[in-house]
């Protein structure tokens, strides 16, 4: 089949290199126009496009497909489906209408759960065990469409962020391959409509939410800290300095202690609820990820001292 192939970050990459090496001819990528990158705010190409170039696939990189020049340009590719991975633009219907097949799109949450930009962190920041990634027929409104193949991921109590992120694009990938064979087929995939009961948001990641609260309990904490490792990270105020909180573990704190207080020399840090955690990974400004051990070596951090909340300091 001719396939489009609309998708940006890294998140992307491992349904398009499927793709590539399948029997199906992908005519042309879409994604986001290069962004500015690095110390020297280099115009830098995404994921996505790097390797369409690196296959010399052509790209196309339109800011918006709402003009009728954009629309014009992208029925004129012929596909028979466009496949769509964290592409970045919400698709209108003339999009969505201009390849045989529609347009299918890989979101990596069990719908309706966490519709929206940020569901991989917004399951983890929630505690969920169970999760699932999903190719839905994509329609205008946000990650509303049928479902045409569901796979469930149960999440291991200590994964983060980047982990679930690399694991949802793998399965992902096998499930575009899998979905494509039953359109080449001629018979398609049973289009399943999504429950109208437990939708939930997946809003995008603030700033503001990164700082941690220490009047939460320890295992709230614990997932909001997986849920943004790597990154953007969670933080917290350590010693004057702005530090990323990248693993944790939860333990038994001393309610008669203050929010925020340590509870020992190694970074055990009393929370709410009675509760404690346990930093185990953190990174300082400019420098590389460190194990507690290697933090305390430059920040010693006392029994009874401080860990703030960063914004408040």
């Amino acid at each position: 089949m001719r396939i489009l192939f609309m998708g940006t970050p890294d998140f992307a990459v491992p349904a398009l290199q499927a793709l590539l090496q399948s029997p199906h001819e992908v005519v042309a990528v879409y994604s986001q126009p290069p962004r500015p990158a690095g110390r020297g705010l280099k115009l830098t190409p995404s994921p996505v496009q790097k390797l369409a170039e690196q296959h010399a696939i052509p790209v196309f990189t339109p800011s918006s497909l709402k003009t009728a020049e954009a629309q014009a340009e992208f029925s004129q590719h012929q596909a028979d489906i466009a496949v769509v991975a964290a592409y970045g633009l919400l698709l209108p219907q003339a999009i969505l209408d201009a390849p045989r097949f529609g347009c299918i799109n890989i979101h990596p949450s069990d719908l309706p759960r966490w519709r929206g930009a940020a569901p991989i962190q917004r399951t983890l920041m929630a505690g969920d065990t169970e999760t699932a990634c999903c190719v839905m027929q994509l329609e205008l409104g946000l990650d509303t469409g049928p479902i045409l193949r569901r796979d469930a991921y149960t999440i291991p109590p200590e994964m983060d962020a980047g982990e679930l992120h690399r694991i949802m694009a793998e399965i992902g990938a096998q499930q575009v391959l899998a979905v494509l064979e039953q359109f080449a087929s001629d018979t398609p995939p049973l289009a399943t409509p999504q429950a109208s009961e437990g939708v939930t948001h997946a809003e995008k990641i603030s700033k503001a939410e990164r700082p941690l609260d220490w009047s939460r309990p320890a295992i709230a904490l614990q997932h909001h800290i997986r849920g943004l490792s790597p990154a953007p990270a969670a933080t917290a105020e350590i010693a004057g300095e702005t530090v990323k909180i990248l693993r944790a573990t939860v333990e038994a704190g001393a309610p008669q202690k203050a929010a925020g207080e340590a509870l020992d020399d190694n970074l055990l840090i009393n929370a709410g609820n009675g509760s404690a955690l346990r930093l185990l990974e953190l990174q300082r400004p400019g420098k590389n990820r460190q194990t507690a051990a290697q933090f305390l070596q430059g920040i010693p951090v006392a029994k009874g001292s401080q860990v703030k909340n960063s914004i408040r300091g």
